[in-house]
């Protein structure tokens, strides 16, 4: 009988896993922001929180147009955090300690002032010309240039998530904000990148990666319309068309062939997907994918439901057992591997959200 994973000893299955958000964790320096040498003189209480994992957001170097989300070199660290040395210091005194580091991986997109991006937008004959997802603009009945679909952005849902590029004559896809324009991982070259990145940081003693928005490297390749849900606006949800899109499964094969190499921990956060057997395809340890990801349903307990995220709305207490025991045993059942997740910088603390948190408690 072939033992489930469930059987199988990992040392991530039994880890507490503690974010921390580095800007406002600990400042060593006086300059209002926190750093590396703030968070490694912190060990100590951590540790003592029973943690087993510390993950930062990202520290890398960035015009900090969305906290550090885009990216504008990822082999080196802002300065606003310290030097990579810092970080090699945070890694050395967390073994010490029997305590691991796990990075943030952004790869759906970058910063605008990335190299990669800089290049990209100078010419359509540049050699790293298509590592963004670049379309010709449409012209409506009045002969209006227009973006190439309707897609809404996903931080600003009444904006195109499409940017006129002046250099290319080109609109470029940027999912989130127009300062983060998204990767074209169809392109091997940009997929290969990501596989060095990775082995950059693992090689230095980081053990693993928090996956960002991971089920979005992979689009409809054909750029349909979004379904009009919300004719009053414009712009779209189009989350049909660039989530879970036709080569995902691969692409985090080919990622896993280098974190098997390390044995590395990987949790996904994979937004806009609900369906079980999807959820249960990235995990399930036989299909050599990621090891967890995040189940946000708990996340959004307290939500009207139908209605977007951070509503209020009346709940009982059983719901957080009911959800659960229920991805639990999903998981159980399935083979597969689940994360215990509650909150992280997208979400109010649960100590304030979900109970009280005034000064006598």
């Amino acid at each position: 009988m072939v033992p489930s994973s469930a059987d199988q000893h990992r040392w991530w299955k039994e880890a507490v896993v503690y974010q921390v958000y580095p800007a406002s964790f600990k400042d060593s320096n006086g300059d209002g922001w926190g750093d590396m040498r703030g968070l490694t003189s912190e060990l100590d209480y951590i540790q003592k929180l029973g943690v087993d994992v510390i993950w930062t957001s990202p520290i890398y170097k960035s015009p900090q147009a969305d906290m550090g989300y885009d990216i504008s070199d990822y082999e080196d660290i802002d300065p606003k955090y310290g030097t990579l040395s810092d970080v090699d210091h945070l890694i050395s005194e967390l073994q010490k300690c029997d305590m691991k580091l796990v990075m943030d991986l952004v790869v759906n997109h970058t910063s605008d002032q990335h190299r990669w991006f800089l290049e990209s937008r100078s010419s359509r004959i540049n050699p790293k010309a298509e590592w963004y997802i670049w379309k010709h603009a449409k012209y409506n009945e009045q002969g209006e240039r227009v973006p190439p679909n309707n897609w809404a952005q996903i931080l600003g849902d009444q904006n195109s998530a499409w940017v006129w590029c002046p250099e290319r004559e080109e609109y470029y896809l940027a999912l989130f904000t127009p300062e983060q324009p998204d990767l074209n991982w169809e392109n091997p070259d940009v997929r290969a990148t990501v596989h060095d990145i990775m082995r950059f940081w693992l090689n230095r003693g980081v053990s693993g990666f928090r996956m960002d928005v991971i089920n979005l490297i992979s689009k409809d390749p054909r750029f349909q319309d979004a379904t009009i849900l919300d004719p009053i606006h414009k712009f779209q949800h189009g989350q049909e068309h660039f989530a879970n899109g036709p080569k995902l499964h691969e692409y985090l094969q080919e990622l896993n062939k280098v974190l098997c190499q390390y044995d590395a921990m990987t949790v996904g956060e994979m937004p806009f997907v609900d369906d079980e057997m999807e959820i249960l395809k990235v995990v399930q340890p036989d299909r050599k994918e990621l090891n967890m990801i995040f189940i946000f349903e708990l996340t959004y307990v307290d939500n009207i439901p139908g209605e977007r995220r951070l509503t209020w709305y009346e709940w009982k207490r059983s719901k957080i057992r009911e959800i659960t025991a229920r991805w639990q045993r999903t998981m159980i059942e399935s083979d597969g591997w689940n994360s215990l997740f509650i909150e992280n910088h997208d979400n109010p603390r649960s100590v304030t959200r979900y109970c009280d948190d005034s000064d006598e408690n």
